[in-house]
């Protein structure tokens, strides 16, 4: 077994010329560029690679969006270009997001017209020096006012040549929700569109509506998954309406509804995954019900379902419960003993396809802790606290049975203080929810979130998840002893691997090093399953750097 070798990148720095830092952690091995110049400006997201050039977007103070450009070899500084939109009637653009389509960057940006009550995205092409071009209008979607003016969501196609984006708003005077999905070429022309409103009954019982997910698969079809369930009193029941819209580009994007039977459980989330095989997998977390039909809200298990993308037919849905050995790493042995459920604080953090068709599901701890404002009027502000803490690892038999399950053992937290008005849009109003495209705020990112999570990566079998630790862990894996990482600039990079049954190991260095980088696993480009390109960090010094994984290295 080759030994877990951890080098400073500072020793490797010459005065006179560059040379790529190398550390090797196991089968992964990292490689930092030069130290980056000290602008203000914090990397919020590194989005593609082309003509020899990585592009990120960057944030300075509140507002001041840029595009960065790095040498692809030496990760060197090209150019930082800020990205200032043209008004659209008179109105700022607020900035959204960017993305590469097909070696195209696109930068969209949204306004809210307080008299049309429309709430408008715009899609501008920018060129790799920074400058924007005609702005195209994509959606112009008409809000009941301001403040439920809702979010856009957005997918990008497996070819990276697609874009999906979807538009939801709720009208509280029509008691209803809406939703607008429209997927888009690389030329940031529509493809297909489709809008809905859903209506609510007042008179059901613990009504719940929930827009889970949305995907785009390779073969350019769409997707959507929701879930409307209620509790029918008088049958003592759980009424579960769990349903996928499919449009298929070979069907001319026509609607296609997929009903999924679920009987005494409730649907607590779902994420879509297509798989190389043209199937469409649904997985996530189910409750128990009551005999009165009341869910209990919290995590029995997970599911699976398959959908085969060559007809229409309802999923073959397999349920897993949480076995005992798992619950006792999370709960306790009395707890586990009296076979008491899980929170609903776990997020679907990554779906991995295995090579024999079955599924690895990574569901992490995730909290959001929003505290008391301090100040006075609108410049008071408020402190939010981030938790990432344990993840459930859980392998999945092609039939959807579970295979294996274990636990990365971490403690997580990162708090920011951001303005009482600023707090970021919580997709859901009532009882009306999208889970779709949950994410930290572009503008939160850079201030200390983005060191929180970890990095999976997967090869022949072997499950690795890199992620930052606080060094008082250094070969623990019990969740009962893990002490909190805190202070992320104290860190240290820190490696789960997990084999084909399951079976943990953990690498940490064999020394501390002082002044060693801490990876961002908030932001990193996933150039392909092997290969990443990962931002990391010490105080102020700041490099890009190359994840691999040589999983043949130590062969």
């Amino acid at each position: 077994m080759k030994k877990l070798l951890f080098m400073v990148a500072m020793v490797l720095l010459s005065s006179t010329g560059f040379m790529n830092a190398q550390h090797q952690i196991e089968d992964l091995q990292l490689t930092y560029g030069e130290e980056l110049d000290n602008d203000g400006y914090k990397i919020l997201k590194i989005f593609g690679e082309k003509n020899d050039k990585i592009f990120a977007l960057a944030l300075k103070g509140k507002k001041d969006f840029a595009l960065k450009t790095f040498d692809s070899e030496t990760m060197q500084i090209i150019g930082t270009y800020s990205i200032e939109f043209p008004e659209l009637k008179d109105k700022d653009l607020d900035f959204e997001e960017i993305y590469m389509l097909n070696n195209k960057i696109y930068a969209l940006g949204s306004v809210y017209s307080k008299k049309e009550k429309t709430y408008r995205l715009v899609g501008t092409e920018l060129s790799e020096e920074g400058v924007l071009g005609n702005g195209v209008i994509l959606f112009e979607s008409t809000v009941d006012k301001n403040s439920q003016r809702g979010s856009f969501y957005y997918k990008k196609g497996v070819n990276e040549n697609e874009l999906l984006i979807m538009h939801t708003s709720y009208f509280k005077k029509e008691d209803a929700f809406k939703y607008e999905l429209k997927l888009f070429n690389d030329n940031m022309e529509e493809v297909f569109s489709d809008i809905d409103k859903v209506q609510f009954d007042d008179n059901k019982k613990d009504f719940d509506f929930n827009i889970a997910d949305f995907e785009v698969n390779f073969n350019g079809d769409v997707f959507l998954v929701t879930n409307e369930s209620y509790r029918d009193k008088k049958k003592k029941e759980k009424v579960e309406k769990f349903q996928v819209f499919a449009y298929k580009r070979e069907k001319s994007y026509a609607k296609e509804v997929i009903d999924i039977q679920v009987k005494d459980k409730e649907i607590i989330n779902c994420e879509l995954m297509s798989t190389n095989q043209n199937t469409l997998k649904l997985v996530g977390f189910f409750s128990s019900v009551r005999e009165s039909g009341r869910a209990n809200r919290n995590l029995r298990g997970v599911y699976e379902g398959t959908i085969d993308l060559t007809g229409a037919t309802e999923p073959d849905m397999h349920f897993n419960d949480f076995d005992y050995e798992t619950k006792e790493k999370l709960l306790g042995e009395r707890k586990a003993k009296k076979d008491k459920d899980l929170k609903p604080l776990y997020r679907i953090h990554s779906l991995i396809e295995k090579e024999d068709g079955g599924l690895l599901i990574l569901s992490e701890y995730a909290m959001v802790i929003i505290g008391d404002k301090s100040g006075i009027g609108p410049l008071g502000v408020r402190p939010i606290t981030y938790v990432t803490n344990e993840i459930i690892v859980t392998s999945l038999n092609p039939d959807g049975s579970i295979a294996w399950t274990n636990v990365v053992a971490k403690d997580q937290d990162a708090t920011v203080t951001e303005l009482s008005f600023n707090i970021f849009f919580i997709g859901s109003s009532g009882n009306v929810a999208v889970g779709a495209g949950f994410a930290i705020p572009l503008t939160t990112m850079g201030k200390g979130p983005e060191y929180l999570s970890a990095i999976p990566m997967y090869e022949d079998g072997k499950l690795y998840v890199l992620f930052n630790d606080n060094k008082k862990n250094m070969g623990v894996t019990d969740m009962d002893e893990i002490k909190n990482m805190g202070n992320y600039n104290k860190a240290i990079p820190t490696l789960f691997i997990f084999d084909e049954n399951g079976n943990l190991e953990r690498k940490d260095p064999e020394e501390i090093l002082k002044n060693e980088l801490v990876i961002r696993p908030g932001v990193f480009y996933r150039k392909s399953p092997k290969d990443y390109i990962i931002y990391a960090s010490r105080k102020r010094e700041d490099k890009l750097g190359r994840l691999k994984l040589e999983a043949e290295a130590s062969k």
